[in-house]
């Protein structure tokens, strides 16, 4: 009986199964046909009508759509930087005062994650620079959250009013240069402060030589997420494509490029902060 009993059960849990799979198929097909449909309405003067170049001009330059701030006009993602570090400082503070008393030895899910990400930067900041561990786990956890958080805010199509009038969706705030340029140059001071603390004036020196560095990790941090409103863009421009795929590409690249770039931020940063210190780190 209990071998039935155990048979009739794993039918049961199989058919589910595909009763669960055939569901996932026919809504797939539903939404394709859905934008075949779409398209064929649309016809061929679908898609936008701006012409690309400018698009993708004022996604470099942000020279449109200016925002007033205390008299003075600025591009939305200067806006969208300060509206991201109060987010992240407020986060932090209801965070210690509500979430750290109430951890407990068998951690919750939020807790685990938290948890997880702590580790993960404090382990990278005990293997780069061991005697300044928790300045550079410091630095590397506000700077990763700052470029992760940053990245992703972009999906929440905050909006905010231009000086013209108009009302305009704030971007991520690494999308405009000046952006990417000052988290390129405060995490090479970083290191240079670090270089600086761990051997005097010769470690600062020899921070000094790499003045790429600022450069290239500004450029790299801006040239990611302009690829992806490039390739976006692209997409969005062409009828055939211009329905619902957008979103997707959209969306796909943001979550990629919030994971990627802050992996790549905080590792460079630790390799550098290491050949910075490793005087101090080898004593």
């Amino acid at each position: 009986m209990d071998t039935e009993k155990q048979t009739n059960t794993d039918v049961e849990k199989r058919r589910c199964r595909i009763s669960g799979k055939t569901v996932f198929v026919i809504v797939w097909l539903v939404l394709l046909a859905a934008v075949l449909a779409a398209i064929i309405i649309a016809g061929p003067g679908g898609g936008e009508k701006e012409d690309i170049a400018e698009v993708m001009k004022d996604g470099v330059l942000h020279e449109n759509d200016r925002v007033n701030l205390f008299g003075l006009l600025v591009s939305p993602a200067v806006i969208s930087a300060f509206t991201v570090t109060g987010m992240l400082l407020t986060a932090a503070l209801l965070i210690r005062i509500f979430a750290v008393p109430k951890m407990k030895t068998v951690p919750g899910p939020f807790q685990s994650v938290l948890e997880k990400a702590v580790e993960f930067v404090d382990g990278m900041a005990k293997g780069c620079a061991p005697r300044f561990r928790f300045a550079a786990g410091a630095f590397l956890f506000s700077a990763g959250a700052y470029v992760a958080f940053g990245t992703l805010f972009e999906l929440f199509g905050l909006q905010v009013v231009s000086a013209e009038g108009k009302s305009v969706t704030m971007p991520a705030p690494i999308a405009d240069i000046n952006g990417a340029i000052a988290v390129g140059v405060t995490s090479f001071v970083f290191i240079l402060a670090m270089g600086i603390a761990a051997g005097g004036a010769k470690g600062g020196l020899k921070v000094m030589k790499d003045f790429s560095l600022p450069i290239s990790m500004s450029f790299r941090l801006y040239g990611a997420l302009l690829s992806g409103l490039l390739v976006t863009e692209l997409v969005y421009h062409y009828t055939a494509t211009s329905f619902v795929l957008p979103i997707a590409v959209a969306v796909l690249f943001t979550l990629l490029h919030a994971v990627i770039q802050t992996y790549v931020l905080t590792t460079l940063v630790s390799i550098f902060c290491a050949e910075a210190t490793e005087p101090a780190n080898h004593k």
